[in-house]
């Protein structure tokens, strides 16, 4: 996407990667998200952060179509999924990657293996070139070579990371969800994992949905960031606009002890490619 599609205006439908309208999702009787409102642009990072168990995981896996929602509509490239056909999920499910959040890789299944799944799933192509393009993606990933015949229990932490994320690579996704992608890493590694993802954004052009509890990567490499409490999105912004808001979730998550270690960056203090608020949400 160039920079003239990022900056059309806000009712332009082609802006939006997904919008979520109104979303409810509950289990065994307990409301998880209660009416949640959302919308990722296309082209951005956006994190999205709340306390745990309130719902992140939840709302990205009834995204993805993994868990019933109760109430409310989910678009995608413009395409209501209630309404989409099954070739058309299907369609739209191509253009999903997904790294989750402990790799979720087959142990039994080497890493090229891995990779290959999603190609056997939904490609008609020669194992030559299956191979090729798996080697491909274990580059891009940032892993050595050999790596392709090692099996998950043979991988470090980083390594199954990025092994995962090579896999979620694998059909060239237009939207990239990130579930905790720096859970687990040293702040070394949680920083290289940080910047190989903003390269591949920026490279790809890419639209990334992040769920993260990591303060350095909202810092360092998202545009936006979405904030969940009691079930919806009670603040969006830039970070120097979430430093701002004074919704009571948000100010603590902002201004806790480890935050206060972080200063806002210039990059960040810049104006938004696109428009945010970072205004309490008003509840329907």
């Amino acid at each position: 996407m160039n920079e003239g599609e990022r900056q059309t205006g806000p009712a332009n439908p082609r802006r939006f990667a997904i919008r979520v309208r109104n979303i409810e999702v509950g289990f065994s009787g307990k409301q998880v998200l209660k009416g949640l409102d959302l919308d990722v642009y296309r082209g951005e990072v956006l994190g999205f952060v709340g306390g745990s168990g309130q719902g992140k995981s939840v709302l990205t896996r009834a995204i993805l179509g993994l868990v019933e929602k109760q109430a409310g509509t989910i678009e995608v490239f413009g395409q209501p999924m209630a309404e989409a056909t099954r070739a058309q999920r299907l369609a739209i499910d191509r253009r999903f990657g997904v790294l989750f959040q402990q790799g979720a890789l087959f142990s039994g299944l080497t890493v090229l293996q891995n990779i290959q799944l999603p190609m056997r799933e939904y490609l008609k192509i020669s194992r030559g070139l299956m191979d090729e393009l798996a080697m491909l993606k274990i580059e891009l990933a940032g892993l050595p070579r050999d790596a392709a015949d090692k099996f998950p229990s043979e991988l470090s932490g980083g390594m199954i990371k990025r092994a995962s994320l090579a896999r979620a690579l694998a059909l060239d996704p237009e939207i990239l969800f990130l579930d905790e992608p720096t859970s687990g890493l040293d702040p070394i590694g949680a920083a290289e994992f940080d910047k190989l993802i903003a390269t591949l954004q920026r490279t790809l052009g890419l639209t990334v949905f992040m769920v993260t509890h990591d303060l350095d990567s909202l810092y360092s490499i998202c545009d936006r960031i979405a904030a969940l409490a009691d079930g919806r999105v009670v603040a969006t912004g830039t970070v120097a606009e979430m430093l701002e808001c004074q919704q009571p979730w948000v100010k603590s998550y902002f201004h806790g002890d480890r935050a206060r270690r972080l200063e806002v960056s210039p990059q960040s203090q810049s104006p938004p490619a696109i428009p945010a608020t970072a205004q309490p949400a008003r509840s329907p």
